[in-house]
């Protein structure tokens, strides 16, 4: 299975090289065992609070909003979605919740992309499963459980 990021970095702030970023979506993905691809879109305060209240009804900007692809024929590769990150909304959460951003970073793709595979965190048993994997995939990576208080990474 292959999986191609495309990453459209709007905002011009210090980000993640593409490198990583692709790499955390392949473990988030790795439960698909077909070729797909899926975009991410790094974009401002501005541009996510736009996108939160379009799309969600929610005021102000969020971490990550997934936008999964639904269409009607089977297409190959398999197109997921798409996810926009907005980055100094990662940037700002990982300094108060004392995480290094780049961990914090590979938690908001990776919970993107399990967002593009279908699972949530609307009710308890779904949010209980969806963290479980984000944990082990992110232990996979190195990377402390990001549902632990930690305050001990910076």
């Amino acid at each position: 299975m292959a999986v191609t990021v495309d990453i459209q970095q709007v905002f011009t702030g210090d980000v993640p090289d593409e490198a990583l970023i692709q790499r955390w979506a392949e473990h988030g993905l790795q439960e698909v065992t077909e070729d797909c691809e899926l975009s991410i879109r790094l974009v401002d305060e501005a541009e996510s609070a736009d996108l939160n209240a379009t799309y969600r009804g929610k005021t102000g900007p969020t971490n990550v909003l997934s936008f999964p692809f639904d269409a009607d024929v089977k297409l190959t590769p398999v197109l997921l979605g798409d996810l926009v990150i907005c980055v100094p909304v990662v940037e700002r959460e990982a300094k108060e919740q004392a995480k290094l951003s780049e961990h914090h970073w590979a938690h908001m793709v990776v919970h993107g992309c399990l967002h593009l595979l279908g699972y949530d965190h609307i009710d308890d048993a779904d949010a209980v499963e969806m963290e479980t994997i984000e944990t082990q995939v992110l232990t996979s990576l190195a990377i402390k459980d990001p549902y632990q208080v930690q305050g001990d990474e910076l």
